[in-house]
């Protein structure tokens, strides 16, 4: 189940015994443990909601609390964060974990506890027993990362929940303003919230006021704006990033970063492989790859392997010598400039 589904359940039904939090979007993870919090009244907290970051902390030290009887409350909540045990990661960990004990647990849970694993990773040891008794007797919530769609309905309902509504103008500026990723959109709500007080209503002026574009999105406007040899747009976007007291390496290794998604997206594509495919196979956000296809479909292989070479030549200046950042940049986009026109001058030939 999703946390929207968790929270309704949380609300209307008796909870599970034992639950699997899984999945590496914080935020998520987060929103899940406060929905189990939420249902520990709030003066039993202290004495009736434990957490433990396995990393520090032996397993059994968790498991006793959980086989430990509500403090004049009705149940008990116990949370073991960080559960790397139950992944195939090889870590020399001075902490010792009582597997055998975690066993009987599973299959005596003790009814007025709930234990949930906050397991921040992408998936699981599937081979392990463990592993597997844990599946069979959890609730499974999903918390990895949200797609474009699921993030703008996750927006959606969560401001529809606290009484706001976002015009769709908005929130396709809030998805462009952080390339889909729920965490930072997540995150601008609150402001969002302050400033739409009064009407309750956010409007696309409202994110453009206060959500900053990321590095990674003013630099695809950079990107487009090189791969069009528009050399007076992309000269004002570079020196716009040095202005923002963004470091020239940083820029040049973003900007390679890009040019380099692109090649790879052209030569995947090219093999059949879909969007989320390719977002899988580069571990890239599916809304960059949405972005990339786009881009890497209008321009030739050549375009794109003649900028990303640019772009090293000028990582190596950088590095090597004192020239002027903008200067090398404007280099880079003549003799881009000329390289293409060579190349249709030629097939004209």
């Amino acid at each position: 189940m999703d946390i929207a589904q968790l929270s309704t359940q949380l609300k209307t039904k008796t909870p599970a015994m034992v639950y699997l939090i899984l999945g590496k979007q914080q935020v998520l993870q987060q929103q899940a443990i406060d929905a189990f919090i939420s249902l520990i009244p709030e003066n039993e907290q202290v004495m009736n909601v434990g957490r433990y970051d396995m990393e520090t902390t032996p397993l059994a030290v968790a498991l006793d609390d959980a086989m430990a009887s509500p403090f004049f409350g009705e149940r008990r909540l116990v949370i073991i964060n960080k559960p790397f045990f139950l992944t195939g990661e090889k870590r020399h960990s001075k902490v010792e974990h009582d597997l055998d004990s975690l066993k009987k647990y599973l299959e005596h849970p003790e009814p007025s506890t709930i234990l949930v694993f906050a397991a921040p990773y992408e998936k699981l040891d599937g081979r392990k027993g463990i592993v597997k008794q844990l599946k069979k007797t959890a609730v499974l919530v999903d918390a990895s990362p949200l797609d474009e769609r699921a993030a703008r309905q996750r927006v959606r309902t969560q401001l529809s929940t606290a009484g706001f509504e976002i015009s769709e103008a908005a929130l396709d500026e809030l998805v462009q303003r952080t390339n889909a990723d729920y965490g930072m959109m997540d995150a601008s709500l609150t402001k969002l919230k302050i400033l739409a007080y009064r009407e309750k209503k956010i409007d696309q002026s409202m994110v453009a006021a206060l959500v900053p574009q990321s590095l990674d999105e003013n630099v695809f406007d950079l990107v487009t704006a090189v791969l069009k040899h528009n050399q007076i747009k992309a000269l004002n976007l570079y020196q716009q990033l040095l202005a923002g007291q963004q470091p020239p390496l940083r820029i040049n290794a973003v900007l390679v970063g890009q040019f380099r998604l692109l090649i790879q997206i052209k030569v995947l594509s090219k093999r059949g492989l879909t969007q989320g495919s390719l977002a899988s196979q580069l571990n890239v956000h599916p809304y960059r790859i949405k972005l990339g296809l786009k881009t890497a479909r209008d321009f030739s292989m050549q375009a794109l392997e003649n900028a990303y070479l640019g772009l090293i030549r000028i990582e190596q200046s950088l590095k090597t010598t004192q020239r002027d950042p903008s200067l090398l940049f404007q280099l880079f986009m003549l003799q881009y400039s000329q390289q293409s026109k060579g190349a249709r001058d030629t097939k004209r030939g």
